[in-house]
């Protein structure tokens, strides 16, 4: 709907004369009479596009800001189409690796993630899809609300972070209670906020409580992020950003960058190194190491199993095929822009690498017992070594590929 010109004069003024709260004053004026006819003192603007519904999502943030930018009204400068999840995913790094393992006192925890990391991918995706993203943080509340206000009242769907326990559809007991999670705020429902939460299902959450998942986070408190303009980004600024991702990935995968933030003693947990001592921990039955000898007891290996497979099923940290057919869509649609063709020639590989990831999710048992743990472990590290292969074929096609679309 079309906003009224000076809309935050007006909403000062009625804060001023009744004492309400800017979130209540700006409802009340725009759901008055004069609100909901384009007359004076309207702003006639473009229509933009409905928020579209969650269809298709195979990696959660892409998936996400893939329906933001849509209705932003953002669009790809060659084909006019909204950008492509698969796209956004590409660009956010692609794919990657990495296991962990934590010994505790009760139990021991595990961790793979397949998506691009350890680096940022959220914000990497936003940096480089090539358009101008407003991004806001702040200890304030106050301000964190005016922030929220104001793409909505630009009639934007406004991207929050909040921690994911705290919103109260959610089991906390089901979810790590610090982990977060972006939401998109798309617009209002009486007193309410509609929001969407990936569920496919958009759900209904008061202001009081929305503030309060926000500010429950320790890391980048109350972020708020939108797209102001509808725009498409430049063809030369997205072709060299798909290079940049594409040359972060291969890196990653093979080694031959420092990652960011980790120590070098760790980086044999990340890419197709990190698969091999995947594997060699697997089939090691002797020493403490071993995931023979750190889940001999029952319910550590039962939550172990649980934890490994959620990891490679979910769609945050990972996906379906292991993120790697969108990475090859991701390929596949890059190779379009100028100069990119080469790129085309490995998605291939990352196509068929797809059904393997699926493989190597459906061999984990959470109901393993005890005492079949290692011959389970070992088939495990079959699919793990013969990923691994593979994973280190398909980079350095990767490689090359990106050698002669760059020279």
């Amino acid at each position: 709907m079309p906003q009224p010109k000076q809309l935050k004069k007006m909403v000062r003024e009625r804060m001023a004369k009744t004492g309400e709260s800017y979130t209540t004053a700006r409802r009340k004026l725009m759901n008055a009479p004069k609100a909901q006819q384009a007359g004076t003192g309207f702003v006639e603007e473009a229509e933009l596009p409905e928020y579209p519904a969650p269809a298709g999502v195979v990696q959660y943030d892409a998936g996400l800001w893939h329906r933001v930018l849509t209705q932003a009204g953002v669009t790809h400068p060659v084909t006019g189409q909204p950008l492509s999840q698969a796209l956004l995913a590409g660009l956010a790094g692609g794919i990657g690796f990495m296991v962990f393992t934590f010994e505790y006192a009760e139990t021991t925890t595990v961790t793979v993630v397949t998506r691009a990391h350890p680096e940022p991918y959220t914000a990497n995706l936003l940096a480089r899809c090539g358009v101008p993203v407003t991004q806001r943080t702040t200890n304030s509340a106050k301000q964190a609300q005016e922030h929220l206000d104001a793409g909505l009242d630009a009639g934007r769907a406004v991207v929050v972070r909040v921690t994911h326990a705290a919103l109260p559809w959610v089991d906390g007991e089901a979810v790590e209670e610090s982990d977060s999670l972006d939401i998109a705020v798309v617009g209002e429902h009486g007193d309410d906020y509609l929001v969407d939460d990936g569920s496919g299902a958009l759900q209904l959450i008061s202001p009081e409580q929305l503030a309060a998942a926000r500010r429950a986070g320790r890391k980048d408190k109350h972020f708020s992020a939108w797209a102001p303009q509808a725009l498409s980004p430049r063809v030369k600024v997205l072709r060299l950003n798909v290079l940049e991702a594409v040359g972060q990935t291969t890196g990653r995968l093979l080694g031959t960058r420092e990652l960011e933030g980790i120590p070098a003693h760790f980086a044999k947990n990340f890419g197709v190194a990190g698969m091999r001592t995947w594997a060699d921990r697997l089939r090691d039955t002797t020493t403490k190491k071993g995931w023979t000898a750190m889940f001999a007891d029952e319910a550590r290996l039962r939550d172990g199993m649980a934890q490994l497979a959620g990891f490679l099923t979910s769609n945050r940290f990972s996906g379906s095929g292991g993120l790697r057919g969108l990475y090859a869509d991701f390929l596949a649609e890059a190779s379009a822009l100028p100069g990119l063709a080469p790129l085309a020639e490995p998605a291939g590989a990352y196509r068929a690498l797809a059904p393997r990831w699926d493989a190597l999710a459906a061999a984990v048992d959470p109901a393993v017992a005890v005492g079949e743990r290692a011959a389970h472990f070992a088939r495990l590290a079959d699919l793990v070594e013969e990923l691994a292969d593979a994973e280190e074929a398909a980079a350095r096609g990767l490689a090359v590929a990106l050698a002669a679309a760059t020279g």
